[in-house]
């Protein structure tokens, strides 16, 4: 009876402290495994995919028992940008799928990630804020997941019509870009908790997503009169990415971020997501130098998420311990502060 109690008490806390931007840990894990698969480390690839796939599972039943037995806080937090981690988490684990084979499992997920997006898209949008923190970026990042999943499973499958949505689904996440960095609060740089990140890693993402198109256009033989026009824009966006890295390193430096926050996830991402787009980037305009930083930079991916998976495991046990109604109260304090 105890353990059984224990179990349940076990299982409410993570109800409660699971937060909207949760997705990101399998944004991040599964774009490490990504550029551990491209670097040639097939068997740290594998083990950082199965740990990306046993949380998005975890994850998926938590959210779905959230909506169950609190739908007034899953209403909230559908409204924040940062619940679109859970469609660009599920789009990066299908498009590593792709990569593994699994065309099946790219395509169902590709399902999945559109119904989420689709149905989150209003209510971010309903309630935008303004100036634009590091989350509002997950508006682009979850936008150009879905172009890069669709351009996967267009060159796996040989459907044409496939990298046809994913160019506009490209030429929308761009768009966004364009409407969140002109209202984001540089401030962040300093200030910001991790998130700040997804700044830079939204337009690393664009290029990754313009590399895919590019390559997916030409196995399926389409799109024949823009190869030319994306490639250039592959390295243009990718260019304008780069731009942002030694800025958000300088920023590390200067503001010393040393405790844990989920927010830190969305610094994972980015990290590995330099890495990606710089080897399709490569692959696309037959720069080597781009693919050469891709493979040093995937270590340095690797060894921030291992930093970042140790801090999350420490702050466990205690998340486990706590007593779930200041949990509540402390999330309630924090929504109603940010709404003032």
């Amino acid at each position: 009876m105890d353990q059984q109690h224990g179990a349940l008490r076990a299982l409410n806390q993570l109800l409660v402290a699971i937060p909207p931007a949760s997705g990101a840990v399998v944004m991040g894990t599964g774009i490490v495994s990504t550029d551990l698969l491209l670097a040639g480390h097939d068997t740290l690839s594998l083990t950082t995919l199965v740990l990306a796939t046993a949380i998005w599972v975890v994850l998926a039943l938590l959210l779905s028992g959230r909506f169950v037995f609190d739908r007034a806080r899953a209403a909230r937090e559908a409204a924040s940008p940062a619940a679109l981690t859970g469609v660009a988490g599920t789009a990066v684990l299908g498009t590593r799928f792709v990569l593994l084979g699994w065309e099946w499992a790219g395509i169902g997920l590709l399902l999945l990630a559109v119904l989420v997006w689709l149905g989150l898209l209003g209510p971010v949008l309903r309630h935008w804020t303004t100036p634009t923190v590091g989350a509002s970026f997950v508006l682009v990042v979850s936008t150009e997941s879905l172009a890069v999943l669709a351009a996967n499973v267009a060159g796996a499958g040989h459907a044409g019509w496939l990298v046809v949505l994913a160019l506009v689904a490209l030429a929308l996440g761009l768009g966004f870009y364009a409407f969140v960095v002109a209202r984001f609060d540089r401030r962040q740089l300093l200030v910001g908790r991790g998130d700040h990140w997804v700044a830079g890693g939204a337009l690393a993402i664009s290029a990754l997503a313009c590399a895919r198109v590019t390559l997916s256009a030409q196995a399926v033989s389409t799109l024949g009169a823009a190869h030319g026009a994306l490639k250039a824009a592959t390295l243009t966006v990718w260019a304008l990415a780069m731009c942002w890295l030694p800025i958000l390193v300088v920023a590390e430096f200067i503001s010393r971020r040393s405790s844990y926050d989920v927010r830190r996830w969305s610094t994972v991402f980015p990290v590995g997501m330099y890495a990606a787009c710089s080897f399709l980037a490569g692959s696309v305009t037959g720069i080597s130098p781009i693919t050469d930083f891709a493979r040093i930079w995937t270590w340095v991916a690797l060894g921030v998420w291992l930093v970042v998976l140790t801090s999350m495991l420490s702050q466990l046990p205690r998340v486990l311990r706590a007593d779930p109604a200041p949990l509540t109260e402390q999330r309630a304090r924090a929504e109603s502060g940010r709404s003032a």
